[in-house]
């Protein structure tokens, strides 16, 4: 595997939660650029028939049938005072990991008032919209991966109605982040995921990296922020962006459950592995390490108090409340020993197993479609 962690290794650092660990994975990137090296196959099928997996034919119609313009579809004359929104949504700041409600004594938060909470609440929605931001290129280019080295025809149509989709979601972050008061560099976990799922040779690690894993939880976090935000324009944003995101999930959850049937009881640790390590690395990115550093706050004082927080647990475990019954669904929770199950149990999220799965939510979205309830484009 393209350089994520073993699970010795990661086990070895005094547990999941080793703070010295996570503080020492940081972000050398200094260049308007970033090259990844890998070495991929480009597969030509030609099997042109459609509909040979008519799952994936299905999602590709709707795709096609749920595009929408990031330029002209959303209402971006908006007025948004940041201030204003963060002030009236303080309650909410819980998310990030520190708030008022929390026993501060002889911690750097002590002495805060109102001007210093606000701002805070502004870095902090700041630094959560660019990780997003980020996130989305990295979609974009595993997308356009996929297109290239997936051998199946219904699968190559619809990962190319995801390229588009992912340009539009880079497009509409990047111009929400111009009208607030500042961007953050990619996250140093979330970038050594992306070049994990990036360079590696093999597709389904492609799936399993981007579609399963961060699109599972941003898909998640987009539904948590927009039921929590009170700003119109990004209340918009979000529920567009989100019907797009439960697709691609549903996407990798139809082919991957087709293809790893197919695997040995090897190969599948070897996926199993690699997805913890990719939830490890997405719960430690939302330690908004780059946070603590632009406020003046220690760093490392931050980040345990978060690590503390027991709102903040429920709020991050919630988060992979898509990720576990996809991988349950797709035999990697308990395929060889359940080495996977036991792994989320560690880190607390074994609890979302029998929620539904993404693909089940699309179908019964499509149901609900053709039984007249509201469309959601």
């Amino acid at each position: 595997m393209s350089g994520y962690r073993s699970d010795q290794e990661l086990l070895g650092r005094s547990g999941v939660n080793d703070v010295e660990a996570i503080l020492a994975v940081v972000n050398r990137e200094t260049g308007p650029e970033s090259h990844v090296p890998s070495e991929i196959d480009t597969l030509f099928t030609w099997d042109y028939t459609k509909g040979a997996r008519p799952k994936l034919a299905r999602l590709y119609e709707r795709a096609k049938g749920a595009q929408w313009n990031g330029e002209t579809d959303l209402p971006w004359d908006t007025e948004i005072d940041q201030e204003k929104v963060v002030a009236a949504n303080r309650a909410n700041l819980v998310t990030s990991g520190v708030n008022e409600g929390m026993d501060l004594t002889g911690t750097p938060f002590a002495s805060w008032g109102e001007k210093e909470w606000i701002r805070y609440g502004c870095e902090s929605q700041n630094w959560t919209l660019s990780q997003f931001l980020h996130g989305e290129q990295g979609a974009l280019l595993c997308t356009a991966r996929i297109v290239e080295n997936v051998p199946w025809i219904d699968a190559k149509y619809f990962a190319a109605t995801q390229v588009l989709d992912e340009a539009r979601h880079v497009e509409v972050f990047s111009k929400y982040l111009d009208k607030l008061s500042g961007h953050y560099p990619i996250n140093a976990h979330l970038k050594l995921l992306l070049d994990d799922v990036i360079s590696d040779s093999r597709w389904d690690l492609t799936y399993l990296g981007m579609q399963i894993m961060v699109e599972g939880l941003a898909l998640a976090a987009f539904g948590f922020i927009h039921q929590m935000t009170t700003e119109p324009l990004l209340k918009q944003l979000l529920r567009y962006v989100m019907s797009d995101e439960a697709r691609h999930v549903a996407f990798g959850v139809v082919t991957l459950e087709e293809y790893y049937h197919q695997l040995t009881a090897a190969e599948l640790r070897d996926r199993q592995e690699f997805a913890f390590e990719a939830a490890v690395r997405m719960r430690d990115r939302f330690l908004q390490q780059e946070v603590w550093e632009r406020l003046g706050v220690d760093v490392r004082e931050a980040v345990t108090l978060v690590q503390q927080s027991g709102e903040r647990r429920a709020f991050q475990s919630m988060l992979f409340s898509k990720i576990v019954p996809n991988c349950k669904k797709l035999g990697l929770l308990d395929a060889g020993d359940g080495w996977l199950r036991d792994r989320f149990a560690e880190i607390g999220v074994l609890q979302f197993e029998d929620w539904p799965a993404t693909e089940e939510e699309v179908a019964m979205l499509e149901l609900a479609e053709k039984g007249g309830g509201d469309r959601v484009a």
